[in-house]
């Protein structure tokens, strides 16, 4: 299954309903700001996350993907939910995780071009119709959503 662009769309459920799981979702906030990356082959935004390893729990793999792809080590990793991930083409499930960010790293080199903190989310997001239901499932858990 292609998971990239606008084509892609998610239903969300309940935590541990989905397994087994392929991908996990960082939505990760920074003092009351959201931390985005941006891919080297792409001009828009989007969280931190990828396939799980063989070997890997989801919270070893969302700790992964969150330092490769935006430096940060330093954070509280709290599941989401499960989200289902899919085109017309096929479906992926996954979890996703708010990382409340204690320290900002350097960025490794990786696919990542770049990191960026934003007040809201913008408008350019690689995945328009994921993104926005993600975050606003993880700003549930924070004491003063961005």
């Amino acid at each position: 299954m292609s998971t990239q662009g606008p084509a892609l769309r998610c239903s969300i459920h309940p935590l541990n309903t989905l397994a087994p799981y392929k991908y996990v979702v960082v939505c990760a906030c920074y003092r009351g700001q959201w931390l985005l990356s941006r891919h080297r082959e792409r001009d828009t935004w989007e969280t931190q996350g990828g396939h799980i390893e063989p070997g890997e729990t989801p919270v070893m793999a969302a700790r992964r993907e969150l330092y490769e792809e935006s430096g940060v080590q330093d954070a509280e990793i709290i599941p989401v939910c499960d989200y289902c991930g899919f085109t017309d083409r096929g479906h992926a499930n996954g979890v996703v995780f708010l990382a409340v960010v204690h320290a900002m790293g350097e960025l490794p080199q990786s696919e990542m071009a770049e990191v960026r903190l934003f007040d809201a989310l913008p408008e350019n997001l690689t995945y328009p119709n994921v993104s926005p239901r993600l975050y606003q499932e993880a700003a549930r858990l924070l004491d003063s959503p961005p």
